[in-house]
Formats: structure tokens, sequence, C-alpha cells
């Protein structure tokens, strides 16, 4: 990495902050990461499951193919940063590192597309729709590995509190499965002077976000680990009225599939003893997630190598996260690897999904030559 493609990288990296698409929106950010593909020399394919692109290099006459993917898409989130590459587009912004990620595998591209000491094939995948809108799902329905016929896949995700260049590879789970979840209740409304002739569904929903958390406390072994988070409740327009209806939204998380049906039958369970309590009617819906990040255990293995033969830091200490990843999509079709590397220290209201948030572009390098030596590493192994 030369302090020009450093420097490069973080001009990419830092429009890409300035311009930030929601996710199934990201035609600029697409167009841009072609553009820039070009100028590399390096060729590819795009409106691959929505905005997504395939970037492809192939060096010598080995058969091997590996798959390295960054994502593309920002976060309905309002910028609170105050820098001179913030968000210029109201409402939205890059508050999870997607920038940094995709000028990281365009700095990966770089590098290999330099370098002739490798052999085989090394396609670059930059996927959009990350945000819970199954962009990994779409790109694999889109044909991505029949069209692409890579033998492994790695990725990363840059990590707030995580010393700056430390890359941290777990042995097995890495990340959570989960669902998002919307529950309404309904009831009956009317005059706020006389409840007795209406069913609140507000005080219903008050006892039914409280009687949740014990799913969690009381029905998963203390033993697994779980997340049942209510984020949002919405319900009513007047104060001297007792509203008719409240929505209820938020997520749920866990790490093995059969706490999944543990949580299931809690829910139905206390929304089903509400209903009956206050009589109201409550209808949870449940959108479920692509599944849990887990590392391969030769691909894990071979993350560790790239990492030290880039003289990275290395962890093997850090526990699974509770947030999600549509990267395990990927990994129940080709074995793989999901790393995280350091974003540095985590500063109030810049964690991930935070509006102060911001990818720390001195770790460019680490990210961009983990990835080209991973690439390298494997294909060699093969």
């Amino acid at each position: 990495m030369t302090p020009e493609l450093h420097q490069k990288l973080t001009a990419w990296r830092r429009h890409l902050h300035a311009h930030p698409e929601l996710s199934l929106q990201e035609k600029e950010t697409a167009a841009f990461v072609q553009d820039k593909l070009a100028e590399l020399g390096i060729p590819f394919e795009a409106g691959i499951g929505g905005h997504g692109i395939v970037a492809t290099l192939t060096r010598g006459h080995a058969r091997s193919r590996i798959g390295l993917r960054a994502d593309m898409d920002a976060l309905p989130i309002t910028e609170d940063t105050g820098l001179p590459y913030a968000s210029t587009t109201s409402g939205v912004m890059h508050a999870c590192g997607h920038d940094g990620h995709t000028a990281s595998l365009l700095g990966a591209a770089a590098l290999l597309a330099a370098d002739s000491s490798w052999s085989g094939t090394v396609d670059f995948i930059f996927q959009p729709a990350e945000e819970g809108f199954g962009g990994s799902r779409a790109m694999v329905a889109a044909g991505l590995f029949d069209r692409f016929p890579m033998e492994r896949v790695f990725g990363f995700h840059n990590w707030p509190g995580l010393a700056a260049g430390t890359i941290a590879v777990h042995d097995g789970v890495v990340m959570a499965s989960g669902g998002r979840i919307t529950i309404t209740i309904e009831g009956h409304a009317g005059h706020a002077g006389m409840p007795h002739l209406t069913r609140d569904p507000v005080v219903a929903a008050g006892h039914l976000i409280v009687a949740l958390q014990s799913i969690t406390a009381r029905s998963v072994d203390p033993l697994d680990t779980a997340v049942l988070s209510l984020c949002t409740i919405e319900g009513g327009t007047a104060p001297n009225q007792i509203a008719g209806r409240v929505t209820i939204r938020g997520t749920l998380r866990y790490h093995r599939e059969a706490v999944k049906d543990v949580i299931l039958d809690g829910i139905e369970r206390t929304c089903t003893g509400i209903a009956t309590s206050f009589g109201v009617k409550v209808t949870p819906e449940i959108v479920w997630g692509v599944g849990v990040v887990i590392n391969t255990p030769a691909e894990a293995g071979l993350a560790r190598i790239a990492a030290d033969k880039v003289q990275a830091e290395l962890r093997r200490d850090l526990s699974p996260s509770m947030a999600g990843e549509d990267f395990a999509h990927y990994l129940r079709q080709r074995p793989g690897a999901f790393v995280w590397i350091g974003n540095g220290e985590l500063r109030d209201g810049a964690e991930l999904h935070g509006p102060r948030y911001d990818f720390n572009d001195a770790i460019l390098p680490v990210a961009s030559s983990w990835m080209a030596e991973v690439a390298k590493t494997a294909l060699a192994s093969n």
C-alpha cells in the first residue's frame, strides 16, 4: 500500500460518505464503483441482484477461485459529525462504515491488479442492500455462485472499540441471526374520560413490553445468548382520546437456531395472554433474517495467516456480537470467513449506527491489504 494509493482510497471513501444511498437505492454508488473499476482496468458485471457488481481478475493458470465482498448501502440516520465530508443527503448517512468497506475492496482490487505473484481468479463482490433488505440473498438468487463459481468467500466489518488495524478472527460464530418483529394491538377507541367504554391498546402495550422481556430472562437457557429489543411504539393522535391501535416494532437475535423456537413460542404465548387479559387483539409478525454468521475452520485459519502476513495485531479472544450480517447467506453457500478490523477508540455517539460514527481512514491500508492477502493465501492453499 503506497501513500499515493492510501490517499486515493481516502478520497474515494470520503466521496462515498458524502453521498450515501439507502438500501435498494444505490444507483450512484454503483456507478461510482464502476467508474473506479474502469479506472483500475478491472472488468466487471453490473446489475446483479439489484445494484450489485462483481469484478473479476485472473492470473496464471490455476483454476482456484476466491470471492471478496463489501457492502455499499447507508442508513436512514441523520449525521451529526460536523465533518467537511459529512452526508449531503438529508436523513441518510454511512453510519455503519459501508463506505469504508467499499473503498477497502477497491483498494484490494488495485493491489491485486498490480501484483503478478499470484495465480487463480478473484471475484470482488460489491453488494447492495445489506441493512435488512436481503442484498446477499438477491445476488445469490441472481446466480452469483453459478456465474462466478468461487470456492470460498471472505469479508470484513470495521469494529469501533477495537484498536485501529487489529484483526479479530473468530472460531465459529461471529455474528447473530434474528428477525424483525412487528406487533399490532387493536383495541376500541373512545373518550379518555370514559375508559370503561374502550379497550385500551396503549395500556396493553405497556404490559406487553414488560412481559416480553421475561422471555430472554426466564425462558432462554442462561448459557445461551438471546436479545429481544422493542425499539419503536406508535399509537394515538389526540391526548384526550384512547387510541384504537398501537404498533410495536423491534428486533430479536440469537446464536443458535434452537433458541429461535424458544423465543417464538414465548412471543406467541405472551401475546395471547395479553390479548385475553385486556380484551384486545394482538398480532405478532416476524420477518426472519438470513442466519448466524459462522466461520468455517479452514477459512478462519487462512484469515489468521493473512493477518500475520500484513503484520496486523491478531485477536482470537473476542466474543461474538449480537449484531447481524447478511454475509451469513454467502456462508450458507460456500465456506468462508468474516473478520472484524478495529476502527479505533469508541467515542460517545460514534458507535455503529450512531449519528457521530465515521469510518477510520487510517485502517484502509490494513483492510485492503488483508483482503488482497487472504485471497492470495486461499488461492495458494488450493
